[in-house]
């Protein structure tokens, strides 16, 4: 993923020198007034992006895969998880019901006035 991004940054730094080349050269009109730089970024954003993706295609590619991986993974972790905590959950509620119905619950005060007595 961090080759990808430092690659269309240099497709953009590459197209910015071309665009400030040819607008000091005079091919290419300049800014009005001090917007030249601006002129010149705006410019070089609108041609590097289609150069970006035709010419970066498969490393865009490999960096998606890599990141459907990395989702998939965690949707995994996720899922674990919750399954971990439905089976404690539902533990729980048998092991409640249960006491229920055989009436071998003990409130926490009986157990102390028992153990005192």
């Amino acid at each position: 993923m961090l080759r990808y991004t430092l690659m269309r940054l240099g497709v953009f730094a590459g197209s910015f020198v071309v665009v400030w080349g040819l607008v000091y050269a005079g091919v290419l009109p300049r800014g009005l007034g001090g917007s030249n730089l601006l002129w010149v970024l705006l410019l070089a954003m609108v041609i590097s992006a289609p150069l970006s993706f035709v010419l970066l295609r498969g490393q865009r590619d490999r960096a998606s895969e890599q990141v459907v991986g990395r989702i998939d993974r965690a949707k995994a972790s996720m899922e674990a998880n919750r399954t971990q905590e439905d089976l404690a959950d539902d533990a729980a509620r048998a092991t409640a019901a249960q006491n229920r119905t055989t009436g071998s619950g003990t409130s926490a005060s009986t157990g102390r006035t028992a153990q005192a007595g």
